[in-house]
């Protein structure tokens, strides 16, 4: 995983796209948004869920920490750092 912790400030808002059913899981830094490819399927939020425990790990932070603002269902999200 990329190191993440730069992005770590309270109050920081972090748009991420996610693909799920990837081979692998991971973070592709670089540009506005981050990619976050998890191997979780997008049945139940829990390609969301796997996405933002990845993120919250390259950050360096606890994943209640992290909390979604937008993108329950689409593949492009917003979380911000509680």
């Amino acid at each position: 995983l990329p190191d993440l912790t730069h992005l770590a400030q309270p109050g920081a808002e972090i748009a991420v796209r996610v693909t799920p059913n990837a081979r692998r899981a991971g973070i592709e830094p670089g540009g506005p948004v981050l990619r976050i490819a998890v191997t979780e399927i997008a049945e139940d939020g829990r390609a969301t869920a796997a996405a933002q425990a990845l993120l919250a790990r390259a950050m360096g932070v606890a994943k209640t920490r992290l909390s979604l603002l937008r993108g329950t269902k689409a593949r492009d999200k917003l979380f911000r750092l509680d």
